[in-house]
């Protein structure tokens, strides 16, 4: 059964076909994609294969990816979770985005918190990583306000518009 958290704000719940349109208003936004190491989606179609392609990585434990709702609304506004996920081995990678009418409120942060404690406590890892284009500010600035520390560099790590882009690469642990 899927996890569901919940925050002061947010319930982050599992991705439905019925999200296609909100990943569909994220991931067709160049301010959100220009991060990201993947092209811009054109069509809610595209996005509806994102939600099969997370609804995936759960079902074949590779990793978690919830979708960020407002308590009181309907529709998601981001996405969160694990990619990467090694149970083995007990590490994963954090990756998220949320759409830009929702940034500077402090979701992102709400988000992360919660995802890190359910990494930590239920899923038992003891490496959460995080990579992060060099370029993306607000990214940066806010794993490092969380406590993750930057490990350092990978040299042409991710393409974007068909340009190779360095990124940083972050650790929390749980000790």
């Amino acid at each position: 059964m899927f996890p569901t958290l919940e925050t002061q704000r947010l319930v982050l719940r599992e991705i439905k076909q019925e999200d296609a349109q909100g990943i569909f208003n994220c991931f067709s936004n160049r301010d959100v994609t220009r991060y990201y190491g993947q092209d811009t989606l054109e069509s809610v179609e595209q996005a509806a294969k994102f939600v099969e392609f997370f609804s995936n990585l759960y079902t074949e434990k590779r990793g978690i990816r919830w979708g960020i709702e407002i308590k009181g609304s309907s529709g998601i506004i981001g996405t969160i979770g694990f990619n990467a996920w090694l149970p083995k081995h007990k590490r994963a990678e954090i990756g998220y985005e949320i759409h830009p009418d929702y940034w500077r409120n402090g979701y992102t942060t709400e988000a992360v918190t919660s995802v890190l404690s359910y990494g930590f406590e239920e899923l038992d890892l003891t490496r959460i990583g995080a990579v992060v284009f060099i370029e993306n500010e607000a990214s940066n600035k806010l794993l490092t306000k969380i406590g993750f520390q930057q490990e350092g560099i990978l040299r042409d790590y991710m393409y974007q518009d068909g340009q190779a882009h360095d990124t940083f690469v972050y650790s929390l642990l749980r000790s």
